[in-house]
C-alpha cells in the first residue's frame, strides 16, 4: 500500500501510525508559479523546478527532487492501494487535482486508488489541516477512506484543464456545473478567482488580507502569519507562499510595505531565500491609499506573475476580479 500525504508533516506523523504501507510526502505548492497547459512531461518539469528554484530553493536540486517525485508515484502500481491523503484547503485540493488528473492517465492494473480528504474533525475546533492531527487521530480516518470513483477523476481532469487555462473564465463556467463529487473544489476555486488583482486597487485576497493586518498592528512575520490563516484559511498557505505574497509588495517598486528587523546575514536573503522568521513590517503611506482604493498597485507597478495557468502582464493583458458582482473581468 503508498499512502501519498499532502506533506511532509502529515506523512511524518502516518510513519509513526500503525497505518500498513509506505508513506510518501508530495512536494508540490501548484498553488503558486505557472502550470500552463499543453506542455509535455519534460517542459513540465522545467517550467516548475524553475519557478520553484526561484522561490525556495536551487535549480539543480529541485529538478532532481521532482524527478524522484515522478518516480516515486510511478510506483503506484506496484501496491494493491494507493491512498490519497488531502485537505478541503485552496492549496490541497490544487494538488489533489494534479494528482487525480495524472492517475487518469495511468494504467491502474489491480491497483485501487482511495482518498481521505477532509474539512473538520472531531474534537479539533479551529481545523485547518492534517497536520493538526496526532498518529491516532490521523490513522482514525483510514477505515474511512473512500475509492474514487470514475466521475471524481473526470471531475478533477475537467477542474485541472479549467485551473491550467490561460483563460480564467474557464474557471468561472466550471465551477457553475455540477461539481458535487469533489465537495470542497467549488470554495477553493472561488478562492483562487479572488486571487486576481481587484479593479478596486490592483491587489488579490491575499494581499489585500495581509496588507489589511499589517494596518491594523500585526508587525512580525509569525503574528501575521498566523492572523492571515485565521483570516482566509480556505487557502491553507504555508509560511513560504505567505511570504511570496509579502515580497511582492516589499520589492515592488513603489512598495506598500516596508521590511526591517531581521538579524544577521538573514536581511541579505529574505528577499530570495525567505529566511523570513525575524522579520517586521511596516505599512508604507501608499500602501494605506491602496487600501482606501485611491491608488492602484498594478498601475503604480506593473505585474508580471502567474496564476495557475494565467500569466498577469499589466501592460499587454490583464484579468481582474471584480468584488460587486463577484465576477472575473478582463482589463
Amino acid at each position: 500500500m503508498l499512502h501519498i500525504h499532502n506533506g511532509d508533516s502529515t506523512a511524518d506523523t502516518a510513519k509513526q501510525s500503525d497505518l500498513p504501507g509506505e508513506h510518501f510526502a508530495f512536494r508540490e505548492a501548484l498553488i503558486e508559479g505557472p502550470t500552463p497547459a499543453g506542455l509535455d512531461a519534460n517542459e513540465w518539469r522545467r517550467v516548475r523546478a524553475q519557478h520553484l528554484s526561484d522561490a525556495y530553493a536551487a535549480l539543480e536540486q529541485t529538478e532532481q527532487e521532482l524527478r524522484e517525485q515522478e518516480r516515486k508515484l510511478a510506483t503506484f502500481a506496484e501496491h494493491d492501494e494507493a491512498v490519497l491523503w488531502f485537505e478541503h484547503d485552496l492549496f490541497c485540493q490544487i494538488n489533489l487535482l494534479y494528482l487525480l488528473d495524472w492517475f487518469s492517465q495511468q494504467e491502474h492494473g489491480q491497483t485501487k486508488l482511495s482518498l481521505v480528504c477532509i474539512d473538520q474533525f472531531p474534537g479539533v475546533a479551529d481545523f485547518r489541516g492534517l497536520g493538526q492531527l496526532n498518529r491516532e487521530q490521523l490513522a482514525s480516518l483510514f477505515p474511512g477512506r473512500k475509492e474514487v470513483t470514475p466521475a471524481e477523476m473526470n471531475l478533477a481532469s475537467s477542474a485541472w484543464q479549467a485551473y491550467c487555462s490561460p483563460n480564467p473564465t474557464a474557471i468561472a463556467d466550471f465551477i457553475e456545473t455540477d461539481t458535487a463529487p469533489l465537495p470542497f473544489l467549488r470554495a477553493a476555486l472561488f478562492a483562487h478567482l479572488q486571487r486576481f488583482p481587484s479593479i478596486k486597487n490592483g491587489l488579490g485576497a491575499i494581499e489585500n488580507t495581509a496588507l489589511e493586518l499589517i494596518q491594523n498592528g500585526a508587525k512580525g512575520f509569525p503574528d501575521l502569519f498566523s492572523r492571515f490563516g485565521a483570516a482566509l484559511p480556505i487557502y491553507g498557505l504555508g509560511d513560504a507562499q505567505f511570504w511570496l505574497a509579502l515580497r511582492r509588495m516589499t520589492l515592488a517598486k513603489q512598495p506598500l510595505v516596508t521590511m526591517a528587523e531581521l538579524r544577521g546575514d538573514d536581511q541579505a536573503d529574505a528577499s530570495t531565500r525567505g529566511s523570513f522568521a525575524n522579520a517586521s513590517f511596516e505599512i508604507t503611506e501608499l500602501g494605506h491609499s491602496v487600501l482606501r482604493g485611491e491608488a492602484d498597485f498594478v498601475t503604480l507597478n506593473g505585474l508580471d506573475m502567474w496564476l495557475g495557468g494565467v500569466q498577469l502582464d499589466g501592460v499587454k493583458s490583464l484579468w481582474r476580479w471584480d468584488e460587486r458582482s463577484g465576477r472575473i473581468v478582463s482589463k
